[in-house]
């Protein structure tokens, strides 16, 4: 494991490192506002023989289901043979977007048993994640679980398990862990571009219905096309709702609130750039502000984060911060601060600020002095502006952007999945990351509903 970050004088020193597989030579940042520099894609094309072609099923064929299938689909080598949802008119969809010849069905289980599905991306309510994905290990499928890995931290102890027995790929699709600007940003992380971090702001703010989950319901939507009863699984019987089938995001039974959609993607990205197994205690409140439709989870959420010092990371906090009645208009950020700089990571770029601590004395200090101290005390900083042209040297902003023809986040993670599976390299995000991501986020529900911090093991992953 490296080391906690380096200072600004190894930093200066390993700016010709930075730019390997980046750009052509090496460069040193300046104080201009902006300097561009691009970062490059994956390189090469995706290889593969007729044997090494990957069948695909899908399994809850909605809105990140669809997504999700799209982009599989780009990477070559991939097709799609069979797609399982509980609402028939999905299955419709299914035809509309990928043709006849697939196979349609409500049961899961049909499509596990088909010889002619290799893997699958599971991409169902969170309460139905650690079963399917374990079934679909059983019957001896790669699988893609959408994030969060499981509705409840204590589940994720299985799906490792059961990975571990049966030998298969199994990606966690949080789908911007595979992107250029998290590569970029742990590059410079390491080689101590920050200095040692000290905090990280995390913010998503949204002003839409759709952003709040309250999405459409179709006209044809009744107990005849929707399984409903299926769909419950493990949750307490209700009569049948469509808004429950349908807005299944806003119900503490089926989903895992703004924690498990929003929080894990940045802890997924904060783990990874830090080489961090994560937090050992959280704060969390909020409340139901403005969306009071039925639903049962926060619509404006704070939580507060404890990390410790590790082998790669010194101790800091992190601010995690959802607000979906933003009035302001929305927007969201990922900012990692430093003891000498921060970074702004973004899937597609990454923007790093690198500034000088200020500790000349100013007018507000030397007033209390008389003017001859005053003096003696500006000829002794005097005598350091060599040292502190030296550390100018690294100040500035410089701006990393992927090219115009970056596929994605998206692709990148699912060129990772698809490649692991043809064993050319390991899962970025596997089940132990994935809870451990998992599990961080979920710390912000248990002190949300219990009223109190959490504490939590991120070695061994569980609720202390």
């Amino acid at each position: 494991m490296k080391k906690a970050a380096p200072s600004r004088r190894s930093f200066l020193k390993k700016t010709s490192l930075l730019t390997a597989g980046i750009t052509a030579g090496p460069y040193l940042l300046n104080s201009r506002p902006h300097n561009q520099l691009l970062l490059r894609p994956e390189p090469g094309p995706v290889l593969y023989s007729a044997n090494d072609q990957v069948q695909l099923g899908l399994i809850g064929c909605g809105i990140q289901g669809i997504y999700d299938t799209r982009s599989a689909l780009q990477v070559p080598g991939v097709k799609l043979t069979a797609v399982c949802d509980l609402y028939t008119g999905r299955l419709e969809r299914a035809t509309e977007l990928w043709g006849e010849g697939l196979l349609l069905t409500r049961d899961y289980r049909e499509l596990l048993a088909r010889p002619d599905v290799d893997a699958v991306i599971v991409a169902v309510p969170d309460h139905w994640h650690k079963r399917i994905t374990i079934e679909a290990l059983k019957a001896g499928k790669a699988v893609y679980c959408e994030k969060p890995m499981v509705q409840k931290a204590s589940d994720g102890h299985e799906i490792i398990a059961a990975q571990k027995a049966s030998g298969k790929i199994c990606q966690v699709g949080s789908q911007g862990m595979s992107s250029l600007g998290n590569e970029k940003a742990k590059q410079l992380y390491e080689a101590g571009a920050i200095g040692e971090v000290v905090m990280l702001d995390m913010y998503n703010d949204r002003y839409s219905s759709e952003g709040a989950w309250q999405y459409p319901i179709p006209p044809d939507a009744n107990p005849d096309t929707v399984d409903f009863d299926t769909f419950l699984g493990t949750a307490p019987r209700v009569p049948y709702e469509n808004v429950r089938f349908f807005r299944w995001r806003n119900y503490r039974d089926y989903g895992t609130g703004v924690a498990g959609d929003l929080f894990v993607h940045a802890f997924s990205t904060l783990h990874y750039i830090l080489s961090s197994n994560g937090p050992v205690k959280a704060l969390s409140t909020g409340g139901l502000r403005f969306w009071n439709d039925g639903r049962d989870v926060p619509d404006v959420t704070l939580t507060f984060y404890d990390f410790p010092k590790t082998a790669t990371h010194a101790a800091f906090n992190a601010a995690f911060r959802v607000n979906f009645i933003a009035g302001g208009g929305g927007g969201g950020g990922f900012r990692l601060v430093g003891t000498e700089g921060s970074m702004e990571v973004g899937q597609s770029s990454v923007k790093l600020s690198r500034t000088r601590l200020d500790q000349d004395p100013g007018g507000y200090s030397m007033i209390a002095h008389t003017e001859a101290n005053q003096e003696k005390m500006k000829a002794e900083w005097a005598l350091m502006e060599p040292a502190r042209r030296g550390e100018a040297l690294g100040l500035g902003e410089t701006v990393f952007e992927a090219p115009r023809d970056y596929k994605g986040a998206h692709y990148d993670h699912f060129y990772n999945f698809f490649d692991a599976i043809r064993g050319n390299r390991s899962v970025v995000q596997d089940p132990t990351f994935g809870l451990r991501a998992a599990g961080a986020a979920l710390l912000a529900n248990e002190s949300y509903y219990r009223s109190e911090p959490v504490k939590w093991d991120p070695n061994a992953m569980k609720l202390l």
